[in-house]
């Protein structure tokens, strides 16, 4: 499990006095970029780009500017250019949203779908993966 820290500014929280839904959105984007920018090779990150296509939020309590918030960015599985990963937004212990998203990694220069190199799938997929 890789862990991402949120930092939550002012411009996030809604007219009712928490984060907005749509800044989930921002955050699952940075944290599961910044997973990939870990787990791969300087030249498959300069080489690869990845474009989310599918988001499914579960909102299960309200984020506040104070709170400390951290992203667990999970990777379940890779088939062809497609990625499939699992975010747990958390503060402490509990946990604020979960996040079921679906990604396609793209040739950075011709901005077409590309499947990773299998020594690539295995430095991002958890070995039980």
């Amino acid at each position: 499990m890789f862990r991402h820290t949120i930092a939550i500014q002012p411009a996030d929280i809604d007219h009712m006095g928490h984060v907005n839904n749509s800044v989930y959105l921002k955050w699952v984007q940075d944290a599961v970029v910044d997973y990939w920018n870990s787990v791969a090779p300087a030249d498959a990150v300069a080489s690869h780009l990845w474009v989310a296509l599918k988001h499914e939020i579960s909102y299960l309590k309200p984020t506040f500017l104070q709170d400390a918030v951290v992203a667990e960015v999970i990777a379940e599985k890779v088939e062809g250019a497609r990625a499939y990963f699992t975010t747990i937004v958390r503060r402490g212990q509990d946990v604020l949203s979960e996040v079921k998203s679906t990604w396609c990694c793209l040739d950075a220069a011709s901005l077409r779908p590309v499947r990773l190199a299998r020594d690539i799938v295995g430095r991002f997929l958890p070995p039980s993966a």
